[in-house]
């Protein structure tokens, strides 16, 4: 797509001066006006009358383009505070909810707190929440908020009735963007009125689960068409599991309240329940702490451990060990799976799998070791661990992903426009943790049309933990590392080994020579870039290559200074031979050559008899292998003894 700005010439933006009719020959003064946009937060449409008030002033076709790309530059960097601020104060209500859960034991401040919440971050009109009433064999509304329909705050559902009745019945969100026209659930007259009282038309639905059942719905409505994204639907999922922890505490403190009324004469028994919620309520206060202190997800399992005098460990999607051991019993997938299902922990083997999700999302999970038998106190400590392990892999994964978009539009720019401002970028480098004064590599990594979807992720993980960078350039994935003395060749064939590993599919890699500053950079990009083509030309796909493994195609491939590596690999043995001998095989090899295979000729241009050459060609024959004289190695041979002549002094 151009990124010519196709908004009309709309005029300066609101109470600015009119502009004078002459002339601009710089884009400063309009690059200081896009930065005060930025600084000032302006909406997104006055960076477009920058532009068109240059155009106007009748600024040349250089300063207008340059004004072009700085106004790009000033709404990607607009948009990415935006997406910033967004995901702070997701974040941040996130956090808060889960104070609330801690802090407080009242029930219906908890949930007003996380249906406010609901509102304020999806920026819908209304939300609310529904819980079933047994007695009544109907549903109820339990909380709203931003509701100003009386009839719809005291609107009761018949159970399978309307969008809500949908959700409880399959457990899983639903969302409509025009509740009136969506046939997928059954209307009723009750239902209808009181949503056209309140006047909502997009709805979205997610479950409250707990134990596999579903105990309520939450809900988010806007009084216009809109579409729900899946993130907006993963947020309001993990909203609606604080929901149901809080609906769970609640009804346990309720339940120990009936029973020290109705068991007053078994005290230990009661001694025991009440000791048993009292230490959830602490586990759960002690585990909240180490999310609001930024504790990691190692931390959280020792603390759990503790908890729960037993072994727990950490494992991803697959069910492979994170931190700790392996829980035995066999493969934790389907364990996993079923935890998955069930919303709750579930018994593997001699121990207890939890499955970490964000909504439906499956995060990983939690193996607990050495316990057989746990009590629901404990069980639901141990559940209660997944959901704080959600929250701080969330966390760690938003963090993860905005420091790689920044790490990536910095190796973007680095390669599309390295002499704009190298020391821009530099220190753009530098905040980021990358030296750019130093030598780096350039890999560029390329694999199948199947595989490239996956190719991004498996660099950024490959780099995990690395002082490197990655992003997706062209149809290739470009990676920059620092040079820490690994020859670039084996570097690019162990890369593209451990990238087919994580993507599933053959990777092609190909490097430049070490270089330092963005313009060398590009360059080296570039380099590599022509090596990954002529793999492919040679049929090596899934292989790694510098330009120095290609032999007289590197030398083609590269920007010249492989020239001396290419003529020492090529006729290393016999430079040396005559080095230490003092004999003249080089001189024979290049006369036979430029003779064209003719001993006769060869004998007479080197002033020696036909058998001396005869015998020379043998010891030549003896240093270089057999091949020697083949097609392929003697277009090598002669190409260098071309390019020694060429490079001699």
């Amino acid at each position: 797509m151009s990124r010519t700005m196709d908004h009309p010439d709309t005029g300066p933006a609101p109470g600015a001066p009119a502009p004078e009719a002459t002339a601009e020959t710089s884009a400063a003064p309009a690059l200081r006006r896009l930065l005060d946009l930025l600084a000032a937060g302006a909406a997104t449409e006055d960076f477009a009358a920058v532009l068109a008030d240059a155009r106007r002033r009748g600024a040349p076709a250089e300063v207008l383009a340059e004004i072009d790309d700085a106004t790009w530059q000033a709404l990607r960097v607009h948009r990415t505070l935006r997406q910033h601020r967004r995901r702070e104060t997701e974040l941040t209500a996130l956090f808060d909810t889960a104070g609330d859960l801690a802090a407080s034991r009242d029930l219906d401040s908890v949930l007003q707190a996380i249906v406010r919440r609901a509102r304020m971050l999806l920026g819908t009109d209304t939300a609310y929440l529904t819980l079933p009433d047994e007695a009544a064999g109907d549903t109820y509304m339990r909380v709203t908020d931003g509701s100003v329909s009386a009839l719809f705050q005291h609107l009761r559902l018949s159970l399978g009735d309307g969008l809500g009745g949908l959700v409880a019945q399959r457990a899983r969100p639903y969302a409509t963007p025009d509740y009136r026209a969506d046939e997928r659930f059954h209307h009723t007259d009750r239902i209808d009125a009181g949503v056209l009282d309140e006047g909502l038309v997009a709805i979205i639905g997610v479950p409250l689960l707990l134990g596999g059942r579903v105990i309520g719905v939450l809900f988010a409505a806007d009084r216009s068409a809109r579409t729900f994204s899946p993130d907006e639907v993963a947020l309001l999922c993990t909203l609606a599991a604080h929901a149901a922890i809080a609906l769970d505490t609640a009804g346990s403190l309720a339940e120990t309240r009936a029973a020290l009324a109705e068991l007053a004469t078994a005290n230990e028994v009661i001694r025991a329940h009440s000791a048993a919620v009292q230490r959830a309520e602490q586990a759960h206060d002690r585990l909240t702490d180490l999310v609001l202190r930024g504790a990691e997800v190692a931390d959280v399992a020792a603390e759990v451990a503790a908890l729960l005098d037993a072994e727990v460990s950490v494992h991803d999607t697959e069910g492979s060990p994170v931190t700790g051991r392996a829980l035995p019993g066999g493969d934790l997938a389907d364990a996993l799976a079923a935890s998955r299902r069930e919303a709750r922990a579930v018994r593997h083997g001699t121990g207890w799998v939890c499955a970490v999700l964000a909504g439906q999302e499956l995060l990983g999970g939690l193996a607990l070791h050495g316990r057989p038998g746990l009590d629901d106190a404990d069980r639901r400590i141990f559940e209660r661990a997944g959901v704080v392990t959600a929250l701080l892999l969330l966390l760690r994964r938003s963090v993860a992903e905005t420091e790689n978009r920044i790490r990536g539009e910095l190796l973007t720019d680095l390669l599309t426009a390295p002499d704009r401002d190298p020391a821009g970028l530099a220190a753009r480098g530098r905040r980021l943790g990358v030296d750019l004064t130093r030598p780096h590599l350039a890999l560029v990594a390329a694999t199948t049309a199947e595989g490239r979807a996956r190719l991004a992720g498996a660099a950024s993980r490959h780099l995990f933990g690395s002082r490197g960078l990655s992003a997706e350039h062209g149809e290739a994935v470009v990676l920059l590392l620092p040079e820490d003395g690994t020859a670039p060749g084996p570097l690019a064939r162990d890369t593209a080994e451990q990238l087919a590993r994580l993507a599933g599919a053959p990777v092609t890699v190909g490097v430049g020579r070490p270089a330092t500053g963005p313009v060398a950079l590009a360059a080296a990009y570039a380099e590599g870039l022509r090596c990954v083509r002529a793999l492919r030309v040679l049929g090596r796909e899934g292989d790694g290559a510098a330009a120095a493994d290609l032999g007289f195609l590197g030398v083609l491939l590269g920007d010249g200074h492989e020239v001396d590596a290419f003529v020492g690999a090529t006729l290393g043995p016999l430079l040396e031979y005559d080095g230490r001998r003092g004999t003249e095989l080089v001189r024979t090899l290049r006369a036979y050559f430029d003779c064209g295979g003719s001993l006769t000729r060869a004998k007479d241009q080197l002033h020696v008899h036909v058998n001396t050459v005869v015998q020379r060609l043998d010891r030549i024959e003896a240093l270089l292998g057999p091949d020697w004289n083949h097609p392929e190695r003697s277009l090598e041979l002669h190409l260098a003894l071309r390019l020694q002549l060429l490079t001699a002094d």
